[in-house]
């Protein structure tokens, strides 16, 4: 795919400024539609699904699905969503355009810059197609980034949610935490403790400001316990612990002979609003 093409969508490709008064939609048969084997999109929402078919009976389909042909069969490019509609409608034709596809790869970053486009893919789906890029078509990740209209850094930090646990990953899939609430857990490095940061955040309701907040206690501490041959009272440090997972944020207990103090950190004004709204909305006595 030329780079003249990359990063400009679906709607360049279908309609080139030099021809486009002469590029119109083709009536196919739904019969001859085989799915993109390599569709980035994997979760359909059923009532949005269901809200296309009943918009479909009513007014038809607007905007024409997009596909190549191959052998006397069309390989779905974008649409997917459209076109699962429409036959739940019980149409037997849908309106087409028809493009030239060079390879599979060319293939599979139509599909992923048209979701990517309609925001319609999940964090998950999103690096999963950026992987099978980059690993199965060989493209690097410079390449990847320039097909879909973002910087490398985006990718390269989209890649690393795979590197999360996979039952992390389906919560990520299924809305329960945000990609940022992933990245707050790969801070954890073991599988152990991003299992444990992710339960916190799914029972507490964290944000991902607070979140990265624990994980970057969790990390200050564990250096911490490499440096330092102190012993540290076990009752102490259980005790920091419930008062970091409950305030989001790093804090230090300091205890001698019956006094001492508590150091609660904070990062911003909003951290620190935050903060004292969680101490002082205890009911009190």
């Amino acid at each position: 795919m030329s780079n003249s093409r990359l990063g400009k969508g679906l709607e360049a490709l279908i309609r080139p400024q030099e021809d486009n008064e002469n590029v119109g939609s083709l009536t196919i048969k739904i019969g001859k539609i085989i799915p993109n084997p390599n569709q980035p999109r994997q979760q359909f929402d059923i009532d949005a699904l269901q809200e296309l078919v009943a918009s479909i009976k009513e007014k038809g389909i607007l905007t024409p699905i997009t596909v190549c042909d191959k052998d006397g069969q069309y390989i779905l490019i974008a649409g997917e969503r459209r076109l699962r509609a429409a036959k739940i409608a019980g149409l037997t034709d849908i309106p087409a355009y028809v493009i030239e596809v060079k390879d599979d790869a060319e293939l599979m970053e139509m599909a992923l810059i048209e979701n990517i486009q309609r925001e319609n893919l999940n964090a998950m789906e999103e690096a999963e197609a950026y992987s099978l890029l980059n690993k199965k078509f060989g493209l690097s990740q410079e390449t990847v980034a320039k097909a879909v209209g973002k910087k490398r850094v985006t990718i390269a930090n989209s890649l690393r949610l795979l590197k999360l646990p996979t039952e992390i990953k389906e919560s990520i899939k299924n809305g329960k935490i945000s990609a940022g609430h992933g990245r707050a857990i790969l801070m954890m490095k073991t599988v152990r403790s991003m299992k444990w940061l992710w339960q916190q955040i799914i029972t507490k309701n964290l944000s991902v400001r607070s979140a990265e907040n624990i994980a970057q206690v969790k990390t200050e501490e564990k250096s911490n316990t490499k440096l330092s041959s102190k012993k540290i009272d076990p009752r102490l440090k259980q005790f920091e612990d419930q008062l970091i997972s409950a305030l989001g944020t790093k804090v230090k207990l300091s205890y001698s002979k019956g006094k001492g103090k508590i150091v609660v950190n904070y990062y911003s004004d909003d951290d620190f609003e935050r903060i004292f709204t969680i101490l002082t909305s205890s009911d009190q006595k």
